[in-house]
């Protein structure tokens, strides 16, 4: 993932939204959202390559997903990123110990940023901080960075999802995760890839021929604990595969 939008609402009609685009290279083979046969309860994409995914749900409420962190300089982790959600949806630690003992081990993964929840709590780990929190009330906005750090795509796309949330609607997430514009120049953070990189990566939803977004996923739970994912896979220059939509 390299974007995710979410609103974390305990004691509200939808106590969580999610609207969260995963970037990644076309070539790099993946399983659209479904569920898992080797993980009863378990839905989500998966990376054919390491097995893990970038975003799903599971048995009790859980939820999980991550974004990587940007950086060129950083040493390689010899472990995959995906396992880190596959392990929460998969398993039954609560998200506090989930995430205590995530900590103690992420040094065994490149960059990443951790999302973990269930109906009662949302935490959130920062790998280069090595430091968890549970969530407060809010709408916040990950990208590759630290939480809520105002690239121009996480502003745009969090304030999008603001004014959705008054009737959010799958199809408006939905558009709201289309927008292909370029952030300014003068608006691009620095991460180290060079200026042609971080115009490509500046907008939400990223085309082109080797590497861009590959999947759009909405969440919307329900204060029942019912939830409604539906996800759209792309192919390169943004060329749409298909759509899932899932009520479990």
């Amino acid at each position: 993932m390299c974007l995710i939008v979410f609103a974390w609402q305990p004691g509200q009609a939808r106590p969580l939204i999610v609207a969260a685009n995963r970037d990644e290279f076309h070539a790099r083979p993946s399983q659209a959202l479904g569920p898992w046969d080797d993980a009863p309860g378990v839905y989500a994409g998966r990376d054919l390559e390491a097995g893990g995914t970038w975003l799903g749900v599971g048995p009790g409420g859980r939820f999980a997903a991550l974004t990587n962190i940007r950086d060129p300089q950083q040493a390689l982790g010899p472990r995959s990123r995906g396992e880190l959600v596959a392990g929460f949806l998969r398993g039954e630690l609560g998200v506090d110990a989930y995430l205590e003992e995530v900590m103690s081990r992420r040094h065994q993964y490149s960059g990443f940023n951790l999302l973990v929840g269930d109906l009662q709590q949302l935490g959130y780990l920062n790998a280069r901080a090595g430091t968890a929190q549970l969530l407060t009330p809010g709408v916040y906005g990950l990208s590759n960075a630290g939480l809520d750090t105002p690239w121009p795509k996480l502003v745009k796309a969090r304030a999008g999802l603001q004014a959705l949330l008054g009737d959010p609607q799958p199809a408006h997430l939905l558009e709201l995760l289309g927008d292909s514009t370029q952030a300014l120049e003068s608006e691009l953070p620095e991460t180290g890839v060079g200026l042609a990189t971080e115009r490509l990566l500046s907008s939400v939803f990223i085309a082109s021929q080797s590497y861009g977004t590959r999947a759009s996923t909405v969440l919307i739970v329900a204060a029942d604990g019912r939830r409604r994912l539906v996800e759209r896979s792309f192919g390169p220059f943004g060329g749409h595969l298909g759509e899932v939509d899932l009520q479990v």
